[in-house]
């Protein structure tokens, strides 16, 4: 069971603090969005790291994921395999610690010429506004990790593969070569939309690798974003679902799987020729710390019920669950151990 679910993505460090609104407005950002920082968000970083209630936790949307589909399996240990790149430094050495601690299998390109990745998480109220300092992450290198013999023997070991859709900003051919590894010998291929600047900016490798993609994620907004850059021409969630299904595919084995979050609203899935609404686990408004990382904790619980082989329900049903712990709790972060049956 071990390195059975394979990821990855850019590994960062989150510096996370409560902001206003004022703050916001000082940097341009929208209160609930991710976006690559420009050099005008340097001094954004400078700023926040100063603020009394700064906190910081390994994050990074694919390696988030990995380690919640960790976290909802317990046990065997390094069930999830995680590469990217980070830097010789303090925060490469916090990243390193923390995905030991979650019992995740990390092999990190270290290279010296950028700092280790940091994302500033701006929480007002529910909403987080994320800026991401890509920095090492993005100096990942395909033949300088990827294709090394050590490193893709884990890759091969493999039968589920996930990949946020922010990785294609830094090395789309990693990503093609391990989306066709992964068609090719009929195992499952995972991508996420990831944000609404990856449809728009990066539309080209996007479909590149589209026909690979056996499970499609994504957010409401994501997928408006992805029906208007293609052309879908509908607002209404589940005929973008279905239209994103029926995008050319390559392995016919396996037919797509769509499946769109809406927030507190029902996650809405294609199941065979049909698209079905699941409801969201019901929270109490007050319960919400913020919302960071609540997709990525819904994807963690939708892969470790994946990697065991459970039904798309079932999956759906983890996501779920991990989502709703992941939202009471500052960032990505988790109790020792879920109480999920």
């Amino acid at each position: 069971f071990e390195n059975t679910l394979f990821g990855m993505g850019n590994p960062l460090l989150d510096i996370s603090a409560v902001v206003d609104k004022d703050f916001l407005d000082k940097f341009g950002l929208k209160p609930n969005d991710q976006i690559l920082a420009e050099d005008k968000h340097k001094p954004l970083f400078e700023e926040i790291i100063k603020r009394n209630n700064v906190e910081y936790h390994a994050g990074g949307s694919t390696q988030n994921s990995v380690k919640i589909a960790q976290w909802m399996i317990q046990e065997p240990h390094k069930v999830a395999t995680f590469f990217g790149c980070i830097g010789t430094d303090r925060f490469g050495e916090i990243l390193k610690t923390k995905a030991a601690e979650a019992h995740v299998d990390a092999y990190y390109y270290e290279q010296n010429q950028e700092p280790t990745g940091t994302c500033a998480a701006c929480i007002t109220g529910e909403n987080r506004s994320l800026v991401a300092n890509l920095a090492a992450a993005n100096c990942y290198k395909k033949e300088k990790h990827l294709d090394l013999d050590g490193n893709w023997e884990l890759v091969k070991k493999a039968k589920v593969y996930y990949i946020a859709g922010f990785f294609l900003t830094v090395s789309p051919e990693s990503i093609l070569k391990v989306a066709k590894h992964a068609s090719d010998n009929n195992k499952i291929f995972c991508l996420n939309l990831s944000a609404p600047f990856i449809s728009q900016f990066f539309k080209e490798p996007l479909m590149k690798v589209m026909p690979y993609v056996d499970i499609l994620f994504g957010n409401e907004t994501e997928a408006a974003t992805f029906a208007k850059e293609l052309g879908f021409e509908t607002d209404d969630i589940a005929e973008i679902a279905k239209k994103t299904q029926n995008l050319p595919k390559e392995n016919d084995k396996r037919q797509r799987v769509v499946v769109f979050t809406q927030g507190k609203d029902d996650t809405v899935a294609t199941v065979g020729e049909k698209v079905t609404m699941f409801p969201v686990l019901d929270i109490d408004q007050n319960d919400i710390v913020d919302t960071n990382g609540a997709g990525d904790a819904f994807v963690g619980g939708f892969l470790s019920a994946l990697v065991q082989d459970q039904v798309l329900e079932e999956c759906i049903r983890a996501g779920h669950y991990a989502a709703n712990v992941i939202i009471q709790r500052v960032g990505c972060t988790f109790p020792e151990r879920p109480e999920y049956h």
